[in-house]
């Protein structure tokens, strides 16, 4: 009888391998290590690392290139942490470059990057293991505070010079009288209103009572108006025109008594003349009444 060698105890065996080796790479994974490719380790040393932890990113320029490995500590000492990098195998560090912890985002996480200027052809490079000068960046939130202070500052100074000055309109005179001014104005909107209030209880009734029988006036004379035969009034005023009209003809022909005492010269100067003559006449008989009337009682003589 052949001999089964795959029993059940060498299958849940090669499963668990399989599922630990399945575990580390994912694990590996998900921090962002590829365990296919090559990398190298550098040291930096660190009296304070600001919360970095293992598997931070470690950039240059902005990319990542590598994570933070491990983080020893000895507190005896005044550089109490010693950060171990991997990067890329490829990467290739300068003489002169830094390793640099900084904030890496508004929300505090720390990170590393690597700093230096470009390689020349002749400069040596740091092999692998070895130590590089650690340094600590400016921090994201104290540039900004840096940049935004001045401004915060200008800001609150702006603000409490706002302040001061709308104090002062509040508490100076001038709003005061307004204040006041406004009161009494809105005091004697009221007087005014309840005044509006009476006249339109009161007296508009009996205004619109006026107005009422002054409409109806208007509708009576309306319908008497209604009632003139305009047409037979008309004619009437046109008769009487041409009658004006003829007699105006009249007066300035000369023809007719009237005409020609308007219009005759010859009659008018007669006219004068004899009224001048009159008019001695009188004169004459008032200076010597004698010439014309006589009387005595024994007779008188002819003169």
């Amino acid at each position: 009888m052949k001999k089964n060698f795959f029993t059940r105890e060498v299958k849940v065996g090669i499963m668990v391998t399989v599922a630990i080796f399945v575990l580390y790479f994912g694990l590996n994974f998900l921090k962002g290590i590829d365990v296919f490719s090559p990398i190298s380790n550098y040291y930096a040393v660190y009296s304070n690392i600001d919360g970095l932890v293992p598997s931070s990113p470690v950039l240059i320029k902005g990319y990542k290139v590598g994570q933070v490995e491990e983080i020893k500590y000895d507190f005896t000492k005044e550089q109490s942490f010693v950060v171990r990098i991997s990067v890329s195998k490829d990467i290739q560090i300068p003489k002169g470059a830094k390793i640099e912890l900084f904030d890496n985002g508004l929300m505090g996480g720390k990170a590393i990057q690597i700093v230096y200027a470009p390689i020349n052809a002749s400069q040596q490079i740091f092999a692998q293991g070895d130590t590089i000068e650690s340094s600590v960046g400016t921090g994201l939130m104290a540039q900004v505070a840096g940049d935004l202070m001045p401004k915060i500052q200008s800001i609150s100074e702006q603000a409490d010079s706002l302040i001061r000055s709308l104090r002062a309109i509040t508490e100076g005179k001038a709003l005061k009288n307004s204040l006041t001014s406004i009161e009494n104005t809105t005091a004697n909107f009221d007087a005014s209103s309840v005044q509006l209030k009476k006249m339109m209880n009161n007296d508009m009734p009996r205004i619109m009572k006026d107005v009422n029988a002054i409409t109806g006036d208007l509708k009576k004379i309306s319908g008497n108006l209604s009632t003139v035969d305009f047409a037979a009034t008309f004619a009437s005023i046109n008769h009487t025109i041409s009658n004006l009209n003829l007699l105006t003809d009249k007066l300035n022909s000369k023809e007719g008594t009237v005409g020609l005492l308007l219009n005759d010269k010859t009659l008018y100067n007669n006219l004068s003349n004899t009224a001048g003559d009159a008019d001695k006449l009188l004169i004459d008989l008032k200076q010597n009444p004698k010439r014309y009337v006589h009387f005595s009682l024994f007779g008188s003589k002819d003169k």
